[in-house]
């Protein structure tokens, strides 16, 4: 392995090493969302796939369930959630919440969430 991928994956690994941030108070359901500052590709690849497809809705969804974590770092939500979470939740506080991660996130760019949805302008959303 060359020199500087091991450095691009040590570099990786201290982000998402470097513990959970929040807590974001969600009062509408009386509980407090923590996540980790960074994600990889691998885990983000669903969310891409969906606005690739004009499904900004759906990978918004996806993005709450990837991302959203107890204290404990467990995901709070599970991939069965996400018709449940798009059609049963109210979409201002989804939206919140994942604007209060992105605005926190540490990223020396924008995030891979703000890109996929500015590249899904052109395309109708679900």
């Amino acid at each position: 392995m060359s020199t500087v991928l091991e450095k691009a994956k040590a570099h990786m690994r201290e982000k998402i090493s470097a513990g959970l941030k929040g807590p974001i108070t969600v009062p509408e359901w009386e509980t407090e969302i923590w996540y980790k500052p960074a994600t990889t590709f691998h885990q983000e690849s669903k969310v891409i796939e969906l606005q690739q497809q004009g499904k900004t809705v759906e990978a918004l969804v996806q993005t709450l369930i990837n991302r959203s974590l107890d204290e404990n770092g467990k995901n709070i939500f599970k991939l069965a959630d996400k018709q449940d979470l798009m059609r049963g939740v109210d979409p201002a506080v989804i939206l919140r919440v994942i604007s209060e991660m992105n605005d926190e996130d540490s990223y020396d760019g924008e995030n891979l969430e703000q890109v996929a949805l500015k590249n899904s302008k052109a395309t109708p959303s679900s």
